[in-house]
């Protein structure tokens, strides 16, 4: 820097820093099974193998005392971001839970152990799903004799919805002390080809959308909800825990049963549901698309029959949070 450039004025001022590693895969095998499950009507989910439990992490650093790596390029007190994700692959070896949130708790703990000067993280991840592949279970080699059973060796990667959480920890003595627990899943895209309907609707000179009391709905969904106790998401029993597999399965059961009015309609049937289910979570926030594919070609002899095509950018969005009532 110039002495010019030295003496000029300096009017910005840090209001919030923050830095860390994201997007650390991290693929860890023969992880502690997921039992003690609540079960919910709506889902055959009890548990898991966690044969093969795999993540994209991230983690944030958001202590105030970082501030001379800004304003002065002063690194002493900084953690490479590349150590933080050697660091992350190195633990998560020893991480002894069941859960994705367990799991950053876990490595929360570990960081504080290892650096002094760390006094405050945010740690996310992000589910990375594999599907146990369906392979005969007898002696043949799937006739119409054998039964068919999940393979404990060989996983297909999904594609579809996953769970994420993030959490936040604060230095507490010498362990973590987790102050801020989000849970969810994502990247729901379900498609019901009947029972949904969007009408009396205002209309005016500009609208063109037709009425329609029965139409196909393909919509795109993330799903986060709160603990009114995060403990409960931690303990090590699991008595508590919100598994992101029966929040799944109660969304689409809710989607398959449910006639609604329209997307708004729909989320809060599924909101109802979940909340009715799940008395540990206090906050339930829904963020939709509305991905409908345009109508390509009718048939003339069965109006039900109907190719379709992807739809054209925009796309509606649609917001809901509900929380629980006095």
């Amino acid at each position: 820097m110039s002495e010019q450039q030295a003496d000029a004025p300096r009017p910005g001022v840090i209001s919030t820093i923050r830095y860390g590693k994201a997007g650390v895969s991290t693929y860890r095998t023969y992880a502690r099974p997921l039992a003690g499950i609540a079960p919910v009507p709506e889902s055959q989910f009890v548990g898991r193998e966690n044969v093969l439990l795999a993540a994209e992490i991230e983690v944030q650093v958001l202590d105030d005392n970082f501030r001379p790596a800004y304003t002065e390029g002063d690194n002493s007190n900084v953690v490479a971001t590349d150590t933080m994700k050697n660091f992350i692959h190195r633990v998560s070896l020893d991480y002894d839970g069941a859960t994705l949130e367990g799991w950053l708790l876990y490595l929360g703990r570990r960081f504080f152990e290892t650096w002094d000067q760390l006094g405050a993280l945010r740690l996310s991840g992000r589910e990375l799903p594999f599907v146990a592949a369906q392979v005969p279970s007898g002696d043949g080699f799937g006739g119409s004799g054998d039964s068919f059973a999940d393979s404990r060796v060989l996983f297909a990667e999904g594609r579809a919805d996953h769970a994420v959480a993030m959490l936040d920890v604060v230095r507490d003595g010498s362990g973590a002390q987790p102050v801020a627990l989000t849970s969810g899943r994502d990247g729901f895209h379900l498609i019901k080809v009947t029972g949904s309907a969007f009408k009396s609707f205002v209309r005016d000179a500009y609208t063109t959308l037709p009425e329609v009391t029965d139409r196909p709905l393909f919509i795109y969904l993330d799903l986060a909800w709160t603990y009114a106790d995060l403990h409960d998401a931690l303990a090590d029993d699991h008595a508590r825990y919100v598994p992101a597999e029966q929040v799944r399965d109660v969304v689409q059961t809710v989607f398959h049963e449910f006639v609604s009015m329209s997307i708004q309609h729909l989320l809060h049937e599924m909101g109802q549901r979940l909340l009715a289910r799940f008395p540990q979570i206090a906050e339930l926030t829904f963020e939709g698309q509305n991905r409908l594919w345009d109508t390509a070609v009718i048939s003339e002899t069965d109006p039900k029959v109907k190719v379709y095509t992807d739809p054209r950018p925009p796309f509606g969005s649609i917001h809901l949070t509900l929380t629980r009532g006095e």
